[in-house]
């Protein structure tokens, strides 16, 4: 499919490519659309893992896209508190139970909301080319979702010095404080994105949706809390990996010292 957002289906791996063209900024009906691939996707049992990327290669994304929030051209605006979707900005950031891996493969400029949509989600590729920054604050505006997110993420003051200065760092930097997994060639970041997608393929889909539950109920709660709905199987992916036929087989295969085969049930 073409659009801003196209979709490529291989396997249980949904490519999903935000095509914006020139810098692939987001407006509300594309925040709108990625919200619906995503959510599809969440609910797509034969669906084990997501790459998301960018057309192009000078821009990942900026954002929002201030153009279409500008009556400049005579136009309606699009309101900055306006329908972003059923997952906030960028499909990702508020989408209830999305309990599947989603790589990030950040194959140019990402900054603003756009950074905000990659620390979204699980695993964060770059090409050595790429560049980030969150510059909300010489706008005179907040990175709400990144105040949020990055001084949990890398050290607190290196997080501060981001949103209260601006300023840009390569991609080499933003491996080094550690919101970025790998840098990579950019000739070579889709292949191994791709690489990495299959590896996630392969394992377990209970287990890791039982692994963003508990991270997520832990980032609001105290250890010994989540540990104790852990034990007590209060957690609903805890409970269907506990009964699950593939725990089982996990097991199984350990024993007869064999690749397990996961069937996600």
């Amino acid at each position: 499919m073409t659009g801003p957002v196209d979709v490529h289906r291989e396997g249980g791996i949904l490519k999903v490519t935000l095509n914006r063209p020139k810098a692939n900024a987001v407006d509300l009906a594309t925040s709108r659309e990625m919200g619906r691939v995503f959510q599809e996707f969440r609910d797509d049992p034969d669906l084990r893992v997501a790459i998301l990327t960018a057309a192009g290669d000078k821009f990942f994304c900026p954002g929002w896209d201030l153009k279409a929030a500008s009556t400049s051209d005579g136009g309606e605006a699009d309101a900055v508190d306006g329908d972003y979707g059923v997952g906030g900005f960028g499909g990702l950031q508020e989408l209830p139970r999305m309990n599947k891996p989603v790589i990030c493969a950040v194959n140019g400029i990402c900054c603003g909301g756009g950074l905000e949509i990659a620390l979204s989600c699980d695993i964060i590729l770059a090409a050595d080319h790429a560049t980030f920054a969150l510059p909300e604050i010489r706008s005179g505006t907040v990175a709400d979702a990144a105040s949020i997110k990055l001084p949990k993420r890398i050290p607190y003051h290196i997080a501060m010095e981001l949103l209260l200065t601006g300023r840009w760092l390569d991609a080499e930097e933003a491996h080094r404080w550690g919101f970025v997994n790998h840098v990579h060639k950019a000739g070579e970041l889709m292949d191994k994105a791709w690489e990495m997608a299959k590896l996630l393929e392969s394992g377990p889909p209970l287990v890791y949706a039982a692994i963003k539950e508990v991270v997520r109920d832990a980032e609001d709660s105290s250890f010994q809390d989540t540990l104790n709905r852990i034990t007590r199987r209060q957690l609903q992916t805890i409970d269907t990996l506990y009964s699950s036929e593939d725990m089982m087989e996990g097991f199984n295969a350990f024993a007869e010292k064999r690749d397990p085969v996961w069937k996600g049930k």
